[in-house]
């Protein structure tokens, strides 16, 4: 081991780009992990997000398109078009304690929604991260139609 060590600085010395990409990818992975336990809310797997709909009831909202929503969507699901998705919207308002989870096609519009959620005030924002998309590869019920 100290002889890995006194080698160190010569390794460095012989391979500056190479150190410096590492310690570059160090500091993005750092960075990356930090924003994920301060976003506030909590991205789900299918699994998980089939346990949290069942056993705490939770609210699932769909932001996809109507036209995606009717093409397949999770059984439960209420859709609300990205463009007409509102934290302050009075029905949302009524259920603010209560556990509401996101979800869209590729994860990335929910994300979004999720963080509003946070902002406004909600205490249980749930996100299915990769949307939809890794939901139907864990070989999970899809509804079709309007629900």
């Amino acid at each position: 081991m100290s002889d890995i060590l006194h080698r160190l600085p010569e390794f460095l010395g012989n391979h500056f780009y190479l150190s410096l990409a590492l310690v570059g990818v160090l500091v993005a992975l750092a960075v990356t992990e930090a924003q994920r336990f301060t976003r506030g809310y909590t991205a789900l797997t299918p699994a998980g997000l089939t346990q949290l709909v069942n056993r705490e009831n939770a609210l699932l909202i769909d932001l996809s398109a109507p036209a995606d929503f009717e093409k397949g969507h999770i059984p439960g699901a209420k859709n609300v078009a990205p463009g007409r998705f509102d934290p302050e919207n009075k029905d949302l308002a009524r259920v603010r304690e209560l556990p509401v989870a996101l979800v869209c096609r590729t994860g990335q519009a929910s994300a979004q929604a999720a963080r509003r959620l946070k902002k406004a005030g909600f205490s249980q924002v749930y996100w299915l991260e990769g949307g939809l998309a890794t939901w139907t590869e864990a070989h999970m019920p899809l509804a079709r139609g309007r629900a």
